[in-house]
Order: C-alpha cells, then structure tokens, then sequence
C-alpha cells in the first residue's frame, strides 16, 4: 500500500533535520562579493555560491532586505554540505529578453540538502513579456524563462518565499527526489499566461504544503514519471487547477504513481482536479492511486475531470482512444459551487477503461441558475458510496452504489 501523507512527512524528518543543525552556518553574504543595490548581482551571487559548495561545513548565502537586479544565473553542485540561500529581499528579472535567451531565469541543479528561505520575492517582471506570447497558435513562438528551475535537487526544503509575475512557468522541479515546499507563495494575474505555478515531471516524494498559488494556468502540474506526490492545504485562484498531464503524447513517458491532493481549497479556478490524456498519441503507459479527499471548490468552471480526449486547439484525432490506463482514483468529501452545471466529468477511454474508481460523499451545486448539476460519464464504473450531489454517471449501467 503507497504510504499516507504523514509517512511522506516522516520520510521528510531527517533529512530536515540535517538541515536546520545546532552548528552555526558559514555566512556568505552577498554584498561581501561585490553585490550593490542598482547593479546586476549575477556575478557576486555566482562567487557566493561556489564557494558555499566548497565549504566542509553547514553555509547560508544571505540576499539582504531590498531590491536587487538579478539578469539570469544558473547554480550547480554538487555541494559538500548543506546549503541555505536565504532570499530576505526582492531579486527583479529583466523587464525584456535575458542575456540566454534559450535559459531560465534562476537555475539549480545538483544540489543535496538544499534550502531557500527569507520571506524574500523573485520577481520576473512578465507583464511585458506575457503581450509577446503567442505559443498557443504559433509552435515557433519565442520561448519564455521560467523564474525558477530545479533539476536533480535531493533532500530539499523550499518555504517562506514568494514567486511572482513569471514570464512562464514559475517554478519546475524535474528530476528530483524528496523536495518539500512549504508556505510557497506563487502569484500572477489570471489572464497571465503559461503561468502554472509548480511543475513537476519524474519526481519522487515532492510535498507541497501549507501554500497559496495564484496564477493564469494550472496551480500545480504533474508530468509523468511522478511518483509520491503530496499536496495538501493548498489554495488555488486563480488558475486552471490541479492537473495530473497532460500525458500519452511521448512513447518514453512512464507510469504516474500515488498523486495525493487532500484539504485544498479551489477558487474560481477553470478546473478544480483534473487527469488529461491524449487520444491518436502514442504512449502506453499508467496512471494510478490518485487520491482527492477533503476538497473545498468555489465557483469553479469544472470541478471534477478525467479527460481522456483532451485535444487542445484540435491537434489529434478523437478517432483513436488514449493508450493511457487509469485505475484506482479514489475522490472523497468534495463540496462546493460549480460555475457550470457539469460539475462532474469522467470520460475515460474506450480500449482502456477507467478501473477502481471509488467516489463518496460529493456535493456541489451550480451557482447560476440554468437547473441543478450534472455529470458526464464514459468508460466507466464508479462504485458509489454516500451523499452523491449531481447523481454520479447515471447514465452508465454498472455504476455501483454501496
């Protein structure tokens, strides 16, 4: 059995432990390297940093109050002991194209027992950047920064800080084991676009917890090959919710495995929980043990989905069903507003029917006044069980009450 939310925790401890040590860290400030208020901190933060890597002992690299222009930086282990980069004032991206166009604004990669905190803000100044964006009808459209990219980072804590005004994704975590944010606040207008809040893609073990994400696109995203994921007393709004894929397009993707979204709150999102797969793609491969329990949805367009035709913008045939498998969903105490009727989507795919989907105690009503909500249901058999408000798949026979 994939173990609880509270073991991921205590997975968590001694790594967290190791961290937050009795010894005093190495201080490596920045304004000690050359930094100052009004000029391009790349190159003091880069020499804090390499010699923070070095040091035999616990270091922290401090960013002090105030506001620094920061151009673009890339930081990479591996580091010999535990490092803190504590962000306790405002890091402003260029307003236009950075020095590497084809970079991110801040990367990290390589890094053990790695920890951002300071209550500080990582500003990429999109507003501009987010009127040029136009990958949503042009595949040859210019590619946009992310504020913050993690790859291959183990036994990390990220809290206390703020991620705000992205020219794209906020924050990606790719290819990292045992990472847990914490009080992570990401904020962007809702019409900002491209800009999903966390994403994450052949992970293991990633919390996101205690947090606030305010965005244009999905609050959290989850690619495949994750494995562990535990997200719980999250709000989201705006935005367009928290979705497992989009998947199946790649013959190398692989299977998705324990997804917990547990006391969350939804406002005003376009989607509230949501699992898409591509039809006419290639892949075979499985996404299992999702768990949504004690969710809270306010106004939000779709609340539940599984979507196993999701074809944006027309690019696949619906002909050909998904190859994706998905099984053992399990959606518990879901209450709230719909801002449609269809409150409730399942369709699953035709070859490869949605197995050991469990649902219990929904109640959600539609906020406007078009008649009570619905639910669309394919390929599917739900086991039922409790107060169910819409009357889940009932137009599918062999949908089980118990």
């Amino acid at each position: 059995m994939a173990p609880k939310f509270g073991a991921a925790i205590l997975l968590f401890l001694p790594f967290l432990a190791f961290i937050v040590s009795a010894q005093e860290p190495a201080i490596f400030d920045i304004t000690k390297y050359g930094a100052k208020p009004g000029a391009d901190i790349s190159g003091a933060l880069s020499s804090a940093w390499k010699e923070a890597c070095l040091s035999n002992t616990s270091s922290r690299i401090v960013i002090p109050a105030g506001t620094w222009s920061l151009s673009q930086v890339r930081l990479a282990g591996p580091n010999k002991s535990p490092i803190d980069l504590q962000v306790r004032g405002t890091l402003k991206a260029p307003i236009g194209q950075l020095p590497n166009k084809d970079g991110n604004w801040i990367t990290i990669n390589y890094v053990n027992y790695f920890e951002i905190s300071g209550g500080g803000v990582f500003d990429g100044q999109g507003t501009e950047a987010w009127k040029q964006n136009d990958c949503h009808k042009n595949k040859k459209c210019v590619k946009l920064p992310l504020n913050l990219s993690f790859n291959f980072i183990n036994n990390s804590y990220i809290h206390d800080v703020t991620t705000k005004d992205s020219k794209n994704f906020h924050v990606n975590c790719i290819s990292s084991h045992n990472v847990k944010f914490q009080r992570f606040t990401i904020s962007a207008p809702g019409d900002s676009p491209n800009t999903d809040g966390i994403h994450l893609g052949r992970d293991s073990n990633i919390t996101i917890i205690d947090s606030t994400i305010s965005t244009g696109d999905d609050c959290v995203s989850i690619g495949d090959e994750s494995t562990e994921i535990h997200i719980e007393n999250v709000t989201c709004g705006p935005g367009h919710g928290i979705s497992v894929g989009s998947l199946g397009s790649n013959t190398a993707e692989k299977d998705v495995v324990g997804i917990y979204v547990k006391n969350c709150t939804f406002l005003s999102t376009m989607n509230g929980v949501r699992v898409k797969t591509w039809p006419s793609a290639p892949a075979h491969l499985q996404v299992k043990d999702l768990h949504f329990e004690n969710i809270i949805m306010n106004n939000v367009s779709y609340p539940i989905i599984i979507d196993q035709e999701y074809c944006p913008h027309n690019l696949c045939n619906l002909k050909d069903p998904s190859h994706v498998k998905i099984s053992n969903i399990f959606i518990k105490n879901i209450k709230g507003t719909s801002h449609y009727p269809e409150a409730v989507t399942m369709v699953c795919s035709r070859t490869n029917p949605c197995e050991n989907v469990q649902i219990a105690d929904v109640d959600l009503t539609y906020s406007g006044k078009l008649g009570p909500t619905t639910t669309k249901c394919a390929n599917v058999k739900p086991t039922l069980v409790g107060k169910l408000n819409p009357p889940i798949c009932a137009n599918i026979t062999g949908a089980k009450s118990s």
